[in-house]
């Protein structure tokens, strides 16, 4: 790609420096796109800066001829220094002492004086600037797609740690439920078992018969402790055993939250995972809203039927609104959805009126539901937005402002370029203007230090675009501004040409053909 971008580049060097008159610009042209080609890669600062240097040489006089080979260098070089080039301070660096140090050297060097550091600025920032923001632009999308994509992989692998973790407790607390729940139907059978042992009428192989039962029930209670006290939390349960929903919201009113409750009694038949399900919701739900809408007035709504419960709890908006800095890392709903999911029922959680509604269906007879992607999507939503999800953000609002400075920038510039440039035109243009009066009291002959009070203290550097009388042997000429309008697109302009010190030739160069001068000997000015 680098050989056919110089091959391409060398023959519009070819092409454009060939047919002008300028030899060395087709050497220096050649050389400076090879030298800057051979190092864009390894060295893009170097390559950018060679290409402007010879810019700054090749454009030092723009004439009447642009040279469209160095800008087409200009773009190449510019875009791979961009895409190449991972800090941008080196090249602000070299584009602001390119431009500064255009300005005395086209004061002093240049023929067209201050026009050709405004023509040479408006090329850098288009030819230069431009696709420099261009390349940074698609760099940054590439680092994005390339690198941003697997941090993102990685920290999208720990966020679902954290879920699968707050899955795995709530998992643990249903294991310490089946264990006192199981446990409790176990001792009752020991219990019973104990009393046929002691109890009369029975013949001693059924005495014997009870004790092994109970024996065994002890055993399996033991057993039974022993592999779910593994499962167990190191923390102590946070709720009593076997406490009902009723209990939990009068204990939590207790505490001075406002709580309206509707709650339908246990049907029999209705399974203790689903009646334990049920009391994990009001739970989480209630101690959320302690947590993070103090004072908000709740309402729970159990409402028991013949294969189902639905749980509805609500809180209002807080009166003071959410405490301050405190964020919901989330976990409980995570566990509480988990909790509904093994019961084979439904969670749906979300803001409502201002406030929150946490809503549970729990069938009495269903298998665990699968984890379907419209609740992993739910899930994801209440953990919240991920950290790979924020830094692909960031690195997206990266991307559209390098994308905005690629556009803005350069309009910027050039519109600074254009306004410093326009008003040194115009203190040139009306600084430069030799009234007609003073003009018609000039005369040849004169030397120039009589005319010197009425000529004005600058020359006009818009020079006429007519086609001009021959200068005098020996003769250096001055042109100054005729009192006709800016707006004049032909530049009109007194001539003023002296030789040792005399006036000896003075013309009105203008679009009109008139007469020649009665005080110029050299004939008729256009």
């Amino acid at each position: 790609m680098d050989v056919a971008l110089w091959l391409g580049l060398c023959g519009w060097v070819v092409i454009d420096a060939g047919s002008s008159t300028r030899h060395w610009e087709l050497l220096a042209g050649l050389t400076a796109t090879t030298t800057a080609i051979a190092a864009a890669r390894r060295y893009p600062l170097v390559s950018l800066a060679i290409a402007m240097v010879a810019s700054f040489v090749v454009m030092g006089s723009f004439g009447g001829r642009v040279p469209i080979w160095e800008g087409f260098v200009l773009v190449a070089v510019g875009y791979l220094a961009g895409y190449r080039q991972p800090v941008a301070k080196p090249m602000l660096r070299l584009f602001a002492a390119v431009s500064v140090l255009a300005v005395p050297v086209a004061l002093l060097w240049s023929k067209d004086g201050f026009a050709s550091w405004g023509a040479l600025l408006g090329v850098l920032v288009f030819a230069g600037v431009t696709p420099w923001l261009l390349g940074r632009y698609v760099r940054q999308r590439e680092d994005m797609a390339r690198d941003g994509w697997r941090r993102a992989e990685e920290m999208e692998s720990r966020q679902r740690l954290v879920a699968d973790r707050a899955r795995l407790r709530e998992r643990t607390r249903i294991a310490s439920d089946m264990h006192d729940s199981l446990g409790h139907e176990l001792s009752l059978i020991a219990v019973r078992a104990a009393a046929l042992e002691v109890a009369g009428g029975l013949d001693e192989p059924q005495r014997r018969a009870a004790g092994e039962l109970r024996q065994s029930a002890a055993t399996a209670t033991e057993r039974l402790r022993e592999i779910i006290g593994v499962l167990r939390e190191d923390d102590a349960p946070t709720e009593p055993v076997h406490e009902s929903i009723d209990e939990l919201l009068d204990r939590t009113r207790a505490s001075g939250v406002l709580i309206e409750s509707s709650v339908d009694e246990p049907l029999d038949g209705e399974p203790p995972m689903v009646d334990r399900a049920a009391y994990r919701v009001v739970q989480e739900s209630v101690t959320n809203v302690v947590k993070h809408a103090p004072g908000a007035a709740v309402t729970v709504r159990v409402v028991r039927a013949e294969g189902q419960t639905d749980v509805v709890v609500t809180n209002s908006a807080p009166p003071a609104g959410p405490l301050p800095g405190r964020a919901s890392g989330k976990r409980g709903l995570i566990g509480l959805r988990e909790r509904v999911r093994l019961v084979g029922g439904t969670l749906r959680a979300g803001p409502r009126d201002g406030g929150f509604e946490v809503s549970a269906t729990l069938p009495h007879d269903a298998a665990p539901s699968e984890e379907s992607p419209e609740s992993q999507a739910a899930m994801d939503a209440e953990v919240g937005q991920s950290t790979s999800a924020r830094e692909l953000e960031r690195a997206r609002r990266d991307v559209r402002r390098s994308l905005i400075q690629a556009i803005v920038v350069p309009m910027g510039l050039f519109g600074v370029v254009v306004g410093i440039s326009g008003a040194v035109f115009l203190v040139k243009w009306y600084g430069s203007e030799l009234p007609g009066g003073d003009y018609a009291r000039i005369h040849v002959g004169q030397t120039r230090a009589e005319i010197a009070s009425l000529l004005p203290g600058g020359q006009r550097i818009a020079r006429p675009r007519q086609l001009e009388p021959p200068v005098p042997a020996g003769a250096i000429c001055e042109y100054y501004g005729t009192e006709r309008s800016l707006f004049d697109r032909y530049y009109e302009a007194y001539r003023l040409c002296f030789a040792g010190g005399k006036l000896v030739s003075k013309n009105v160069i203008s679009e009109d053909e008139k007469k020649g001068d009665p005080d110029d000997p050299g004939g008729a000015g256009r």
